[in-house]
């Protein structure tokens, strides 16, 4: 891959740092043999962002895939999360580079806003303070709630992990948070396989000679978002990684917004999860 090539496949967030715009993400892939091996199939395809979390439980095998892998660390982008029922982002993220088997993380999130949106930003500003994050942002916050951390002053969120589709399309949220530079990481992009047969999707991808979760992931590169489809199935992993081989056309991006049902909202969840 020359140069010119990696740089479209890359954005740079607002600290500066460089993050590969494609990943894999591992929510719901079992800890062992299946994160290992799904982990290393999307390094051999290409993919050079890993997208995982405490909350998730493989972290360790997320870390034992890069090393079995051959690929050197400093080419692969580790994104992990803070599990917010925990107390110390700061103490917990030292757990975290045990289990990953590394000195550094390149993007620690606060995974949701759980007891309010602020209290765990200086355990997360600590954490880099400390160098064992490159960059902090958050995860399923809303516009109010990634303002109520900026009023804090101090290191700012580079990035807010949402779900984020065509059928999700927050508008006000995307435009929101990139007025702040605030980056946003799209994920469930294809509705955990619900929205893949959609007619107006399946019509685009038939027309373009492209997979129905092509033309909806690509949908979310247009949009300035980075994506971290989940697969442990070799060929969508490797299906998915070729996204940087076409792209949409302004009618049928349109036609894909047109199938958003949040009403370009600001808000990140319909409905929380949390108590």
């Amino acid at each position: 891959m020359s140069i010119d090539e990696r740089r479209d496949q890359t954005r740079t967030l607002s600290d500066g740092t460089e993050m590969p715009l494609l990943g894999l993400g591992v929510w719901q892939v079992e800890d062992g043999h299946d994160c290992e091996t799904s982990v290393r199939w999307a390094l051999e395809a290409g993919y050079r962002l890993i997208d995982t979390a405490q909350a998730y439980g493989n972290e360790a095998s997320v870390g034992k895939a890069l090393r079995d892998s051959g690929v050197a660390r400093g080419d692969v982008f580790i994104t992990t999360k803070f599990f917010p029922a925990r107390e110390d982002p700061a103490v917990e993220i030292e757990k975290s580079l045990q289990r990953l088997g590394v000195d550094q993380v390149d993007l620690y999130l606060v995974h949701w806003p759980q007891g309010g949106p602020t209290w765990a930003w200086p355990g997360m500003q600590k954490a880099l303070e400390r160098g064992h994050a490159r960059a902090i942002g958050v995860s399923n916050f809303s516009i109010e709630e990634v303002d109520e951390v900026l009023a804090l002053g101090g290191t700012k969120p580079v990035m807010n992990q949402v779900q984020f589709s065509a059928f999700e399309y927050r508008a006000g949220l995307l435009a929101a948070c990139h007025e702040r530079g605030v980056d946003i990481t799209a994920y469930s992009s294809l509705g955990t396989g619900r929205h893949l047969d959609d007619p107006t999707v399946v019509g685009i991808a038939d027309r373009i000679g492209r997979s129905p979760a092509q033309v909806l992931l690509r949908w979310c590169l247009e949009k300035q978002a980075f994506v971290i489809p989940k697969s442990t199935h070799r060929e969508r992993i490797e299906e998915n990684g070729q996204l940087f081989e076409f792209a949409l056309s302004e009618p049928d991006i349109a036609a894909l917004d047109a199938l958003d049902k949040t009403g370009e909202t600001d808000q990140a969840r319909e409905g929380k999860w949390w108590s």
